[in-house]
């Protein structure tokens, strides 16, 4: 089953010389929200989360690493290049 991703509209409030969002009590009971927030800039936007989950789990962070579509093939040129001959002592 896939996830539904639900939107909702904000309104940009000003706040001083800055600009805010209003989020609906409803919203900040279900994820928790308090006094702080992380945004983070991701390539599809901005993510809000609560600051005390801010952190990813070890397996979060697995899960992150496993998914990701690094090319590593150069890694292995720099292991032999050449400083293993070095003599480093006095």
């Amino acid at each position: 089953m896939e996830k539904q991703i639900r939107s909702r509209d904000a309104k940009l409030v000003p706040i001083g010389n800055s600009k805010g969002i209003r989020i609906p009590k409803v919203l900040l009971q279900k994820y928790g929200l308090k006094d702080t927030l992380l945004i983070e800039e991701t390539e599809k936007g901005l993510l809000l989360r609560n600051k005390k989950e801010a952190k990813l789990s070890c397996e979060e962070t697995y899960k992150t690493m496993a998914g990701e579509t690094e090319n590593w093939d150069d890694f292995n040129a720099t292991l032999l290049d050449g400083l293993e001959d070095e003599d480093f002592g006095d």
